[in-house]
């Protein structure tokens, strides 16, 4: 009975060479559409606007993709999620990086004064900000010798600042379209599913192991 296991777990977890090479080119793809629209005069009336929604709407996919890999081995058993996870939180962070550019450099034209005014007083802006600004910390504490210099359980307590910046990613979306929400309402759905899904397995962990120390 044990022979037929060993093809199951290959093909739950295959080794897929081409998985890492293909975010990044999967991820190129928003950036690359807005460049060719914006050289061919394809953007709207608006452009900057139009270029800073499509940018932070590709690092809202990406952190919720990046959230879905533990999930995903949760549920399913798979194992491959785990080496893009990194890949993936850092590619939302470069487009949450270029998204608020274009905002500082191209919308506000860096004039400081405006740019804290509107932090202050426009509540999406500073929902907003305060998302990008939770994720600095996770982008810089990303590597290995992180892991190592701060130690796991200090890394992974932070590291679950990540569902901070994706609601607070969830309501700047919200607050920013005021009218349709059924893209930010979807988005916002499925982070709370991920989060249920986290809750629920470290709640059957805990159980777990109260069960086998008879507690």
């Amino acid at each position: 009975m044990a022979e037929p296991a060993a093809p199951a777990t290959r093909e739950r977890n295959p080794p897929y060479p081409w998985l890492g090479p293909g975010i990044y080119v999967g991820a190129s793809a928003p950036l690359s559409v807005i460049l060719w629209r914006a050289a061919n005069g394809l953007l709207s009336a608006n452009p900057i606007a139009e270029v800073m929604n499509q940018l932070g709407l590709a690092a809202l996919i990406l952190l919720v993709a990046c959230l879905a890999c533990t999930p995903a081995r949760h549920v399913f058993g798979w194992t491959w999620p785990a080496r893009i996870r990194r890949d993936l939180g850092l590619l939302a962070f470069y487009y949450a990086v270029l998204h608020v550019l274009v905002y500082l450099l191209l919308d506000q034209l860096l004039a400081v004064g405006a740019i804290v005014a509107d932090i202050a007083e426009r509540p999406f802006i500073t929902v907003g900000f305060l998302a990008f600004v939770t994720m600095i910390p996770l982008a810089l504490t990303s590597t290995k010798r992180s892991i190592r210099r701060m130690g796991f359980a200090r890394w992974n307590r932070l590291h679950h600042l990540v569902y901070l910046a994706g609601a607070l990613a969830i309501v700047h979306f919200i607050w920013r379209v005021k009218a349709d929400l059924t893209q930010p309402l979807i988005y916002g759905g499925v982070l709370l599913a991920l989060f249920g899904v986290r809750l629920l397995w470290w709640l059957w962990r805990r159980s777990t192991r109260g069960y086998r120390t008879g507690r």
